[in-house]
């Protein structure tokens, strides 16, 4: 009798890697799609820019190392990588920002670790941390929601600002971040960490024509959209619930007791859990079957630990969104944290050293 050894991901039912990716894929739609009627088409050109790249790089690295490149693709892990990318990058960032993002997780992040199931790090949250530390300035040039925006910009207009940083009739990438008010466009995140640093209230910096009811406008619905897709692929078996509920949960308990000894200086857990990428990162990243713990005590602490992260960053640390980087740093742990929690051999039973009496 013959036995064969996989690398991971292990999944317990039928689906190949392949199928499970491109259920990964489909389950971003809803997200996907309110991304684009928010914020316009350039999260679409970003993606179709980071999957090129992530596919040319695969094939490219695969054939210098003599490996089977056209399986390789087939499995979609570089397709779902780009995905992820292309859903956090500024949806009018140039176009080499997602070029040399996409470059970065295959070919450093995935395959320089050996390829899939070998990589230590999330490939897309490791290329955008690259990529936020080396480009902060192209890496925080969000648009406001097409509503606020004094300026609108269609298909062909996002196509000129990705590729040359100007529209079709000439405007720059500032004068279309601007809101209708005259003020530069930045994430819920951002704006309150920022006001908050400045002497304000949490209270007066919701007063921002940029929310509503306490909440980013656009970005609660966005949350939403990917909380639908998040369930969708718990209910299919796609993942497992215990990193998204404890990371939400981990999320949710800091924030609170941080809101409630002070609502002045610290976010609601309702503003934190429906702003920036938080379901994004619960359900699609965070759960990532290669780079996250393996067993589910683990995958408690694991999702716990990175919901605990975001809030101390988002709150103390320079980058307000914080999923990217509380992920990298739990991905680092994860070899510990399933050393510890590895379960029972079936068929045996913790002995205790008894002390012998004299």
């Amino acid at each position: 009798m013959k036995l064969s050894l996989t690398s991971s991901p292990h999944q317990y039912h039928q689906r190949s890697t392949a199928q499970l990716m491109r259920l990964v894929c489909y389950a971003t739609l809803p997200g996907f799609a309110a991304q684009l009627w928010f914020f316009g088409w350039g999260t679409l050109i970003q993606f179709v820019i980071a999957a090129t790249v992530a596919l040319a790089t695969e094939a490219l690295v695969l054939e210098i190392r003599k490996k089977n490149f056209e399986k390789a693709l087939s499995d979609c892990s570089a397709l779902l990588t780009a995905l992820l990318l292309a859903l956090c990058l500024p949806p009018l960032a140039e176009w080499w920002v997602a070029a040399i993002g996409a470059f970065f997780a295959i070919a450093i992040v995935k395959q320089l670790y050996g390829g899939l199931g070998f990589n230590l790090f999330n490939p897309a949250m490791a290329a955008y941390i690259a990529l936020l530390v080396s480009f902060p300035v192209a890496m925080t040039a969000w648009l406001p929601p097409q509503e606020l925006a004094a300026r609108g910009y269609d298909f062909v207009d996002a196509c000129y600002l990705v590729l040359t940083g100007f529209t079709a009739e000439g405007y720059s990438l500032n004068q279309i971040r601007n809101l209708a008010d005259g003020f530069t466009m930045a994430t819920p995140l951002d704006s309150v960490k920022t006001d908050l640093g400045m002497g304000q209230t949490y209270t007066e910096a919701l007063t921002s024509s940029q929310f509503s009811d306490g909440l980013g406008i656009g970005w609660y619905w966005i949350n939403l959209a990917y909380l639908a897709g998040g369930l969708f692929l718990i209910k299919a078996g796609a993942i497992k619930w215990h990193i998204p509920l404890s990371m939400l949960l981990g999320m949710a308990l800091l924030s609170g007791i941080l809101h409630i000894s002070n609502s002045d200086l610290f976010a609601s857990p309702v503003f934190h859990l429906l702003s920036g990428g938080t379901m994004l990162g619960a359900f699609f990243i965070a759960t990532d079957p290669v780079s996250a713990s393996t067993t589910d005590k683990g995958r408690l602490i694991f999702g716990a630990s990175i919901g605990i992260w975001i809030i101390l960053i988002r709150t103390w640390g320079g980058y307000p969104d914080a999923i990217a980087f509380a992920v990298v740093l739990m991905n680092m742990a994860v070899p510990l944290i399933d050393y510890y929690t590895r379960p029972r051999t079936y068929g045996h039973r913790q002995v205790k050293n008894k002390v012998s009496k004299p």
